[in-house]
C-alpha cells in the first residue's frame, strides 16, 4: 500500500460522500421546492445545481490536459434559473458527478503532485482535488440547509438526528466491533 493510492482511494469515497448527501437532500424536494429561493439574493437549488454541474464539467474534463475554466463555460449563465424539471436537475447533477469521479478513478499516484491549471493559474493536483471537494461540500451543505428551511418538520434527517449522538455512537461501535470479530 502507497500513500498516493491510499489518498486516492479515500479521496474518491469523500466525494461520494458529499454526492450521497446532496442525493438524498434533493429526492426529499418537490420540483418546486428546488426553484424556492428566500429573496433575490438567495440561489435556489437548481441553481446551486447548475452551478456545480458547470464548475464540475469544466474542471474536471481533460483534467491533467487543459485549463480547469474552459472557454465554453458560461458561468454567470449557471446562476440564471433554467426552470428544470426535477428529472431534468437530477440528470444534470448526475452528469457533473459522473464527471468527476470517472476522472478521479482514472488518476494515479504519480499524477498527485503533477501542475494542473485553473483560471491560468498553477496547482498541483493534490490540492486541485482538496480544492474541489471543499468547494462542492460548501454547495451541498446550502442544499441541505435549504432543504431543511423548505421542508421543516416534514424534513428527514440525512446524518446523524438530533438527540441521537449517543445512540448513534453506540451503534457504531457496536456494528464495528461485531464486523472485526
Amino acid at each position: 500500500m502507497s500513500l498516493g493510492n491510499e489518498y486516492l482511494r479515500i479521496i474518491l469515497g469523500r466525494f461520494q460522500n458529499v454526492k450521497s448527501l446532496g442525493d438524498k437532500a434533493i429526492d426529499q424536494l418537490s420540483e418546486e421546492e428546488l426553484h424556492w429561493t428566500l429573496n433575490e439574493e438567495s440561489n435556489s437549488i437548481s441553481i446551486i445545481i447548475k452551478h456545480v454541474r458547470g464548475n464540475m464539467v469544466s474542471r474536471w474534463t481533460n483534467f491533467l490536459t487543459t485549463d480547469g475554466e474552459k472557454p465554453n463555460r458560461n458561468r454567470e449563465q449557471e446562476f440564471v434559473d433554467s426552470k428544470q424539471s426535477k428529472e431534468e436537475l437530477i440528470e444534470s447533477w448526475n452528469y457533473g458527478w459522473n464527471v468527476v469521479l470517472e476522472a478521479l478513478q482514472q488518476l494515479t499516484e504519480e499524477d498527485l503532485l503533477k501542475q494542473v491549471y485553473i483560471r491560468g493559474e498553477k496547482y498541483f493536483v493534490l490540492d486541485a482535488i482538496e480544492w474541489q471537494l471543499a468547494h462542492y461540500a460548501y454547495h451541498v451543505g446550502q442544499i441541505v440547509y435549504i432543504g431543511k428551511q423548505v421542508k421543516n418538520e416534514e424534513w428527514e434527517c440525512i446524518s446523524i438526528p438530533k438527540g441521537k449522538s449517543a445512540q448513534y455512537l453506540q451503534e457504531m461501535i457496536k456494528k464495528h466491533s461485531d464486523s472485526s470479530q
